[in-house]
């Protein structure tokens, strides 16, 4: 493992226990533990967050998922071992990481719909973008 480039959390202290207070504030969320692990370990994933992939499949793990439904998450659209729900979160979560290549279009955003309470939705966008500048602040910082 390689040296921390700067002790972010201690030299920007108000801005790292605003994430802290969202991860906090998410915990509660009606989403549940497991969904939001998920979604936090399939982004970790994407981005390439060593860090943060441990952390999320440790957690995952004590929660009870099976390990051959970790083992899948890469491949969580062909897997049988993803509900539907599960698979709304996962795709809108994948289509936040992946913003910047092509947006976040309506036909990607519906089907939540029946899934998901409006509360559910800003959870889970919430949690998408807290988990990308988690991970950011993981790789750039080398923690």
């Amino acid at each position: 493992m390689s040296q921390l480039r700067l002790p972010f959390p201690s030299l920007s202290p108000a801005a790292y226990q605003g994430l802290l207070a969202t991860n906090t504030a998410l915990a509660a969320s009606p989403l549940g533990l497991q969904l939001l692990e998920l979604v936090y370990l399939r982004i970790s994933q994407i981005n390439g967050c060593a860090f943060c992939l441990g952390k999320h499949a440790q957690t995952l793990r004590e929660s009870e998922v099976a390990q051959e439904k970790l083992d899948c998450l890469a491949g969580w659209r062909i897997s049988e071992l993803f509900n539907d729900r599960e698979r709304a979160a996962l795709a809108w979560a994948e289509t936040l990481t992946y913003v910047s290549e092509k947006g976040a279009p309506d036909e990607l955003y519906a089907p939540l719909k029946a899934h998901f309470s409006d509360v559910e939705i800003s959870d889970l966008t919430l949690a998408a973008a807290l988990m990308n500048a988690f991970n950011r602040l993981a790789v750039g910082m080398k923690l």
